[in-house]
């Protein structure tokens, strides 16, 4: 089967982990999983433990919260399946990396610029990708300055990945809708 680029899409606990992980279980061959998150917190803490729990024994993790396509290239580890979890958090890594100066036309380059060195990879790469993200642009408008700067940096990062993705799927209550 030929490589592909899957993009799977969807709200806060809409079941977008637990999708990639199934496919990757039937699908995936040799996985290779990339934890972008940071236990910030005893809830985010917890919520890694149960990633980390629910992961398959022989899949091989790589945790890469920052310059991601420089650690999966640096990655000696040979993989059929690259399952990135998540792009929404990898943004929030970016931006809270960025300084407080940082103008919206800025941040939103940064991310591109990410998105662009994961693209490269990926073409560079004999797997399938997997990658999830939030889909940030269906509620309400963030009263902050950096809560905007986010929902704009990761509505443009999800841009550029869908256009380039074989295959979008959005999920909604743990149920996949295909949108490309």
């Amino acid at each position: 089967m030929p490589k592909q680029l899957i993009f799977l899409l969807g709200g806060a606990r809409a079941g977008k982990s637990h999708y990639a992980e199934a496919w990757a279980r039937t699908e995936g061959g040799r996985v290779l999983y990339i934890a972008t998150a940071q236990a910030r917190d005893d809830d985010m803490a917890a919520r890694i433990a149960a990633h980390r729990a629910r992961r398959p024994a022989h899949w091989q993790t790589l945790e890469a919260p920052r310059q991601v396509p420089q650690r999966i290239t640096d990655c000696a580890i040979p993989h059929d399946t690259l399952l990135l979890d998540c792009l929404t958090l990898l943004t929030s890594n970016l931006l809270l990396d960025l300084p407080e100066s940082t103008t919206q036309v800025d941040a939103n380059q940064a991310i591109l610029r990410e998105v662009d060195h994961l693209l490269e990879v990926y073409e560079r790469s004999k797997a399938t990708w997997l990658v999830v993200s939030n889909e940030v642009g269906m509620g309400v408008v963030p009263p902050s300055r950096l809560g905007v700067l986010f929902r704009d940096m990761l509505g443009r990062a999800n841009q550029c990945m869908a256009a380039r993705a074989d295959e979008v799927i959005l999920l909604v209550a743990g149920l996949p809708w295909r949108l490309k």
